[in-house]
Parts: structure tokens; C-alpha cells; sequence
């Protein structure tokens, strides 16, 4: 139980009991803050001498309240393995000197440079095979672990076959854990610290207020901070909004000074206390010292990442207060204006915090115009500051009339739509419906996977183009599968999402690279290829799940929209066509970076950043393949098919799509669009093709053939390896984050 769970509990106690109470004695928790209060009471003692005695607790016992509780050391959530597992070395040895098959001329292999190669304690940086190796020997530490505690036994010939093929395959790119994966499995996020959130992609929370639980106002909008502070996107609906909350201030003769600890904990815990405060009615003012934070600049060794000092959170705090505020002095309730405010000023926290990027998405009702002009910044200019935070959607009905929603889909192409009812009844839906995720209740930010409240999901990412035959990929989604399962087995330190993980085993199993597979060996080829792959990962659930002891997952393929990882492996992201065939990818890091020497040696182009002289911008010349179509040949209703086709044939969560459309000559046809498309997709969304006109240095720049071979001509060799080698190269980013491309910043 927490601090703020104490106070409220002990004031109506005292309330309740004071006129009749003689020589009661109330404490509080010392397991969980190591220290306890006891105020004797009487019949005799005034309400104001009561909270008088609570609010003279001396600084230093609340300094060690926050020292104890939030820098202490977590218990880990699932029992380790006896011995941690290790491929064999003469294994390993066959992959040191091996090129790894980065893709997009050089692109892929900088990526994975500034954002997933980890220190070691050689003090060099990984390489590729060092990287595969931990994620390998994580994942199967972890499935060790599970088996042992469980006596299920263990066969190490098996395993260590198993993680072999496993290597193997996310070596050549033949399929990739999420970023998030490559980042933090088998680090010491997992190893040491047990937390597993860090390795699941996204999640959803619902709004509503459980009161009969005993749930908090405060409880969602803490679940969607303290995962997106570990990198998880999160969406979240306005159902809040339908229930009588009503702030009030605070008392503020007996303030409780909150001295903020130096950790995400601690962030997230002076957010729930000041929301409270306003909800349980009757409680004292907060007040915060923020004196404990880390300055601004220093590195964040756990995730990655500079601290941005104190600033942010305190304006975030003040921020909620004064919306709270308001809604007290006018005795309002929680609106959906409030809900989402609250939700988006703290993604636009976590974004100048530590992980720099965030991923959120608001669900809200179709008719209702209070939620459609939230990015309406002329009816709503306060919100410019902080509404880009969220992609918005609507949960869409079907047979409901699209134009109104269309007509602003036109203009700026939100909100997006999600079909809540074709996400309850149906897997694929090409199939009939089971009803089996009756509870669902949102999804997460990119839309690709159906998520009850409190949910957290894993994605696996596999290149079907990298593979010479259908059999050979059928191999390669055991192994995909059989990661996303082990990492199901990781509990979280969220006691509500373990109760629907552990139910629901949910995987989002995908396929990146489509338009090139159309490409090369045609939509027919991609039907078959898929129907036979769901039913390979049917197989391969039914028999992981009866090995670990665990339910079958409720839902096991998507499509993701994809992002960094597909650069890896030089694929077009998920079901997306390029702008292009050819063009010049642009990417920015800092001046100083131990990258440019490599990059330089081999020829790339290096500029400095226009306007920011301690950044530069490496060029990479970029051929998406050949034949390949561009958005501009394929059409918003071809978009539409694809995505129901690999909704009917796939994926039984959900297919992320975002439709590029001329506003010109297709605006006019998006809601006659949407009335055949309704009863074939369970969500999508829209992007008006609009010219961007030409400015320095633009991440993707379309170019000829010609340009194309005269760029890729200057460039040579490209050899990480040898220089970065020789030290402790700086991580420049954190991880890949969410679902790789659903970021807004």
C-alpha cells in the first residue's frame, strides 16, 4: 500500500471514529516506507489538531519515505534460472568474422549502431553477433528459468538446437525481435532488475474508475506514464468523462511535501499524488522538492538517454494543477478535454524526459464534438502546446454515417477509426466470429494489436522477401513465435496487467517488407504464404503453450507499421509502399559521434546540420527495388484491399495501416470507402498526400536512377568493426520504442 493510500485511509478512519475513538492507535506501513507514525488519539482532540500532528512529520522521515520506497532495489517478478544459458562457443565462433547482411546500403548497419548496440565490459561497444547472442541467450535464460521453477525439465541438446536456429535466423534478418527486444533482452533490465515490461511493445488502459476495487482517479493516467517512461506506447479511451468526478482543492493549511525521488517511481508517484488530492475529497495540498533529481545532461545508464533535469516534471505538475484547479473552482467534473489534456502533457513530459520519444493514442466517441476538435486549435489553442501528443480515433460503429469524420479526415487526416465490435468477435476476419476478445477495449498506438485495459503486448517482426522458399519461412516463424512466447512469460510490476497477461498470452506475430513480396512473387503467392504461416503459428502455439503450462495465446498474428527495425533488413515498413524507388535517406547525429569516422572513410556524405552546428547529417542513397510501385500508383481503395486482404488471411489482431490519399480527387470518396470497408477492417487511418515543398537536408528526398548510381558510386567499404572496436562508443539513442514508427516526436 502506498503513502497516499495511507493518508486517505488514516484520515477517514479519524473522521469516521473521532467522536466516540478513546486511546486508538493508528500506524502506518513500515514495509513498504520503513517508518511508522502513531498519533494517539482522544475524544478530546479537534479535527484540526489531529491533521495538525499527521502534517508536522519531520523532512528527514519524508526524505527517507521516498529514499525507501523508490530506490530500493526491485524484487525480481519471475525465478531465475539455476545457471544463466550460453550458447555453445564453437557456435558462437562460426559468426565472429561473418558480414551481417545489413540492408539499404549501409543505412541499417548505422542504425543499429546509434541505437541497439549496448557497452560490454570489455569496454568496446557490441557488434552484430555480440547483440544476437544476448538477445539469444536472454530469451532462452529466461524460458531456463520458467521450466526449472516449474519442474517441467530441461533438455540442454534441445535448447540449445533450438537456440541455435533461433541465432541464425534474426542474424540474417530473416526475422528480428522488436526494438525494444533488441535493446533490452538479456541486459541487465532483464537479468538483474526482472523488468519484463521493457521488453512488450505497447498496451492499453481504460479510464473508468473502478471504485468497488478501491481504484484511484490517478490510476490510469499513472499506468500510461510510468510505461511510456519504459518505452511502451499506450492508448487510452475518454470513459471517465461518462462518470461523476468532481474535483475539489485540496486543503492547503496542512500541505504534505513530497520530496521527489531521483527515478521513474518517483516521477510517476508525485503525478498520482497530486491527482489524488483533488479526488480524495478531504485530503491535504501537495507541495514538491524536487531537490533529490539529477541535473540536467547526465546520462541514464539503465534505458539510455540524457536526464532532462527537474524542469519538466515540475511543469508537468504545474500544469495538472492548474486544470485541476479550474475544474474545483467551478465544481466541474472530469471532461474529455481534461482527460486527454492530462494524458497528453504527459507524453509531451516523457518526451523532454528520458526516453525522448512517445507514443500515445486517444479513444473517443464519433459524434461527439467536444472530443473531434480536440486538435481544432483555433477552438482549442491551449491545446497546441502539448495536443500532438496523441493520434486521435474514434471508436467507429458500423452502418453509422462516416461524413462528417470524413470531411475531417480531408482537412488533416484524424481522427483515425477503430471498429471496437469487429475487435471483440472476430481473429481474422476472414474467419467467423468467436467472441473470444469479448473484454477488449482499445488498442495500442499504431492500431495493430486489440488490447483489454491494462494489456501489454509483444511484437516479433519476420522479412518474408529474405527467404528463397515458403518452407524455409515456415521455419523461421517457429523461431519468431517461440520468442514472443517466452516473453509472455515475464511478469510485470503491474498486479492488474499480469491478471490479463497471464489469461491472455497475446503475440503479435508480423510480416514487414509486403510491397516488396507483391513485388517479386505477386499477391497470390503472399495468400498462400500467409494462410500456410497462420496455420504453422497455430501449431507452434499449441505446442509452446502446452510445454510451458500456460493457456494458449487469445491472438498470435498483425501487421505492424514498422520503423527502424525494417532499416535493418532494408525492407519497406509492414504493408506500406515507398515515395520512392530511389531516394536519399538523411539521418542526424551529433558531430562528436565516434560514428563519422567510419561513415567518412567510406565516402558518405556529411554536412552540418543547418542550424544546429554540433549536429550532422549523413546521407545514404536508398533503392526500395525493382519494380517496385510508389504511394503516388497505388490508390487509397488498393491501400484499403491490401490491408482487409492481409486482415482476412493474417492477421487476427489487427493490420496497421495508414492510407495516403489526394485529398483532390479521392477526399470525396473516403466515406463510400469506409461503407464497404467496414465490415473487412477493425481499424485505419489517413494521410492527406500533400506537397511538403522542398527545404535543406529533408529526411527522404526522392532521386533519379541516374543520382542514385552516381551517389552509391563514391561510397566504399563501410567498417564499424575496426574503429569501434578500440573503445566505449557512446549510445546515442535509447531504444527503438513502441511499435517503431508510431512515435510523434
Amino acid at each position: 500500500m502506498n503513502v497516499g493510500t495511507h493518508m486517505a485511509t488514516y484520515i477517514r478512519h479519524i473522521r469516521a471514529y473521532s467522536t466516540h475513538a478513546n486511546n486508538v492507535s493508528m500506524k502506518f506501513d513500515s514495509s513498504q516506507f520503513d517508518f511508522e507514525s502513531s498519533i494517539r488519539l482522544s475524544d478530546k482532540k479537534s479535527k484540526a489538531q489531529v491533521e495538525n500532528e499527521m502534517g508536522n512529520i519531520s523532512k528527514q522521515k519524508r526524505l527517507k519515505e521516498s529514499d525507501t520506497a523508490f530506490n530500493s532495489k526491485p524484487k525480481p517478478l519471475v525465478s531465475f534460472a539455476s545457471s544463466p544459458f550460453r550458447l555453445r562457443q564453437s557456435f558462437i565462433e562460426k559468426y565472429e568474422n561473418a558480414k551481417a547482411p545489413f540492408g539499404f546500403n549501409g543505412l541499417g548497419e548505422l542504425v543499429y549502431h546509434r541505437t541497439y548496440s549496448r557497452p560490454m565490459q570489455n569496454g568496446r561497444n557490441e557488434r552484430w553477433p555480440d547483440t544476437v547472442k544476448r538477445v539469444v541467450e536472454g530469451a532462452f535464460s529466461m524460458k531456463k528459468g520458467w521450466t526449472e521453477s516449474r519442474g517441467l525439465g530441461w533438455n540442454e541438446v534441445e535448447m540449445q538446437k533450438q537456440a541455435e536456429e533461433m541465432y541464425s535466423r534474426i542474424f540474417n534478418f530473416k526475422f528480428l525481435p522488436p526494438g525494444r527486444g533488441l535493446w533490452a533482452m538479456g541486459s541487465s533490465l532483464t537479468e538483474e532488475r526482472g523488468l519484463y515490461a521493457a521488453l512488450n511493445n505497447c498496451a492499453f488502459v481504460s479510464t473508468r474508475i473502478d471504485f468497488k476495487s478501491g481504484m484511484k482517479v490517478s490510476k490510469p493516467f499513472c499506468f500510461l506514464m510510468d510505461a511510456s517512461m519504459l518505452g511502451v506506447g499506450v492508448g487510452f479511451d475518454t470513459e471517465m468523462a461518462k462518470q461523476d468526478l468532481i474535483a475539489l482543492e485540496p486543503e492547503k493549511s496542512t500541505p504534505k511535501i513530497f520530496v521527489v525521488p531521483d527515478s521513474r517511481e518517483g516521477w510517476v508517484k508525485a503525478v498520482e499524488l497530486l491527482i489524488d488530492s483533488y479526488f480524495d475529497h478531504g485530503s491535504s495540498a501537495v507541495e514538491f522538492d524536487f531537490s533529490k533529481i539529477r541535473p540536467k545532461g547526465s546520462p541514464i545508464k539503465g534505458f539510455g538517454g540524457i536526464a532532462s533535469g527537474s524542469e519538466v516534471l515540475e511543469t508537468l505538475l504545474s500544469s495538472i494543477r492548474g486544470i485541476l484547479n479550474h475544474l474545483a473552482e467551478a465544481r466541474s467534473k472530469m471532461s474529455i478535454v481534461t482527460i486527454v489534456d492530462i494524458m497528453n502533457m504527459i507524453g509531451k513530459c516523457v518526451v523532454a524526459g528520458n526516453v525522448r520519444r512517445t507514443a500515445e493514442i486517444a479513444f473517443g466517441p464519433p459524434q461527439n464534438s467536444e472530443y473531434l476538435n480536440l486538435k481544432n486549435y483555433t477552438k482549442n489553442p491551449q491545446r497546441v502546446e502539448y495536443g500532438w501528443a496523441s493520434n486521435n480515433s474514434v471508436y467507429a460503429e458500423l452502418g453509422m454515417d462516416y461524413k462528417d469524420i470524413c470531411d475531417r479526415i480531408r482537412d488533416n487526416g484524424e481522427p483515425g477509426l477503430a471498429w471496437l465490435g469487429n475487435m471483440q468477435r472476430y481473429g481474422r476476419m476472414g474467419d467467423s466470429p468467436d467472441e473470444k476478445d469479448h473484454r477488449a477495449m482499445g488498442g495500442n498506438p499504431c492500431l495493430e494489436q486489440t488490447l483489454e485495459s491494462y494489456e501489454l503486448c509483444c511484437l516479433v517482426e519476420t522479412f518474408p522477401c529474405n527467404h528463397e522458399s515458403k518452407e524455409d519461412f515456415l521455419k523461421t516463424l517457429e523461431s519468431a513465435f517461440l520468442y514472443a512466447k517466452i516473453v509472455t512469460l515475464g511478469q510485470t510490476h503491474w498486479p492488474e496487467t499480469n491478471q490479463v497477461m497471464t489469461r491472455n498470452r497475446r503475440i503479435g506475430c508480423s510480416m514487414t517488407g509486403i510491397a516488396q513480396f507483391i513485388t517479386r512473387r505477386g499477391i497470390d503467392e503472399l495468400k498462400d504464404w500467409s494462410e500456410d504461416g497462420y496455420k504453422r503459428i497455430q501449431a507452434c502455439d499449441a505446442k509452446y503453450s502446452e510445454k510451458f503450462g500456460v493457456p494458449r495465446s487469445i491472438k498470435t498474428t498483425s501487421i505492424k507499421p514498422s520503423g527502424t527495425v525494417s532499416l535493418l533488413a532494408g525492407a519497406t515498413p509492414g504493408m506500406h509502399y515507398p515515395e520512392s524507388r530511389y531516394y536519399i535517406r538523411r539521418v542526424r547525429i551529433p558531430y562528436h559521434s565516434d560514428l563519422i569516422g567510419p561513415l567518412r572513410k567510406a565516402g558518405y556524405s556529411i554536412e552540418e546540420a543547418v542550424g544546429q552546428p554540433d549536429t550532422a547529417v549523413v546521407s545514404f542513397p536508398v533503392d526500395a527495388g525493382e519494380g517496385i510501385r510508389t504511394t503516388e500508383e497505388v490508390s487509397m481503395w488498393e491501400q484499403l484491399s491490401l490491408a482487409a486482404f492481409l486482415q482476412r488471411h493474417w492477421a487476427d489482431n489487427q493490420v496497421s495501416c495508414t492510407v495516403t490519399f489526394d485529398p483532390e480527387t479521392e477526399g470525396d470518396q473516403i466515406q463510400h470507402a469506409l461503407q464497404y470497408f467496414q465490415y473487412q477492417l477493425k481499424g485505419i487511418s489517413f494521410l492527406p498526400r500533400l506537397p511538403s515543398g522542398a527545404y535543406p537536408q529533408m529526411p527522404y528526398e526522392a532521386i533519379t536512377n541516374e543520382e542514385y548510381e552516381k551517389a552509391l558510386a563514391q561510397i566504399g567499404d563501410l567498417d564499424f568493426d575496426s574503429d569501434l572496436s578500440k573503445k566505449n562508443s557512446e549510445i546515442l539513442m535509447p531504444p527503438d520504442l513502441y511499435c517503431d514508427s508510431c512515435n510523434t516526436k
